[in-house]
């Protein structure tokens, strides 16, 4: 089914999430429940770890269609296909690894944030009835952690973002596949899935002359990571790379679209209103550069920083990527609803913490 079509089908945010709910048994339901407060939303990591929420391992079908529900209110079909393609990586893993037997597929949880729906038409809501409290949820685990922060059915942020990828291209054919019910297909030889991604860059960086290209790499060596790790706040890095004014109409094209790239897998309203944030700061305040290895498959950093947003690649391993984008703002929705309960509470509502 196209995704304009399941758009129109698929359930809101709110419907989905109560859905969920109250598929979920009583236990169920307090693994899955959490705060909707800054300290709860803020510990994230893409490390392998306990971590917040109802794993898909432990999810009967019933919570595990209602889960691929509220997924789909934000990602379109190459979406879940990513996630599913992140999950089965650790299939490849399992055998290509000789502690591979830790490694596990399901391991990857949902969590909800706060009461979708709470408060829904009361004074303070910003409009349709679509509820005035804030709420989000997260699908988060090994090389995956995504986050969606909303006020009743209005998307307000669907950052931070990361994506990883071990291998970064799968050596040889594996079997099995994705999780149960997840769908997919097992990861097979030659498979990329950051590959878009680094190719836009490469095609990028390609396309620069000798001395835009001395601007443009910044340093010999990547960093053995995203530089900004799993900070609850992101800040703004070191300005290094090419700016944007140095670079001409064909090469900032060539730029968005990389920057486009890395909100593929959103709902195309979601992906358009990251990138009309992007537009906003605005774009002369962008700066692209590189670092390491210039061949494939060699140890290599891309970082794309404007006024507002971070974008960070890092294959430091050389078959390994970690990715992440982050709004020094903007994360977690914090821009957007600080001031709609700054707002409320002037009209006398109070919310939870924030």
């Amino acid at each position: 089914m196209p995704d304009e079509a399941r758009a129109q089908a698929a359930p809101s945010p709110v419907a989905a999430a109560r859905r969920l709910i109250d598929a979920a048994a009583p236990a169920q339901r307090g693994l899955l429940l959490h705060p909707f407060t800054d300290a709860a939303r803020s510990d994230w990591h893409y490390t392998p770890r306990r971590r917040d929420g109802l794993a898909w391992k432990a999810m009967p079908a019933a919570l595990r269609e209602a889960t691929t529900a509220l997924m789909r209110t934000a990602l379109n079909e190459r979406g879940l296909d990513k996630v599913r393609a992140v999950m089965a990586l650790e299939i490849t893993l399992r055998e290509l690894e000789a502690f591979g037997l830790s490694r596990d597929p399901e391991n990857y949880a949902l969590a909800i944030y706060g009461e979708p729906g709470a408060g829904s038409g009361t004074a303070g809501s910003t409009g349709g009835g679509t509820g005035s409290n804030g709420w989000g949820w997260r699908i988060e685990g090994h090389h995956l952690s995504l986050h969606f922060s909303l006020e009743g059915d209005r998307v307000v942020s669907t950052l931070p973002q990361f994506f990883g990828a071990n291998p970064a291209v799968v050596p040889r054919d594996v079997a099995g596949g994705a999780p149960r019910d997840m769908g997919g297909t097992p990861p097979r030889a030659g498979f990329r899935l950051l590959g878009t991604e680094e190719d836009l860059a490469r095609q990028w960086l390609a396309g620069l002359s000798p001395a835009q290209r001395g601007g443009a790499i910044f340093d010999t060596r990547p960093y053995g990571d995203v530089v900004s790790r799993n900070a609850a706040r992101a800040k703004p890095l070191d300005a290094v790379g090419l700016p944007w004014g140095e670079m001409d109409p064909a090469q900032q094209a060539q730029v968005l679209k990389l920057i486009g790239a890395f909100a593929d897998h959103l709902q195309p309203e979601l992906a358009e209103a990251r990138l009309a944030r992007v537009r906003a700061a605005p774009l002369e305040s962008v700066r692209i550069g590189w670092a390491g290895s210039l061949q494939p498959r060699e140890p290599h950093y891309f970082r794309i920083q404007g006024a507002n947003f971070l974008i960070e690649f890092d294959n430091s391993g050389g078959n390994h990527i970690h990715s992440v984008w982050r709004d020094f703002e903007g994360d977690f929705g914090r821009d957007v609803l600080r001031e709609h309960y700054r707002r409320a509470e002037g009209g006398g509502h109070r919310h939870g913490s924030r």
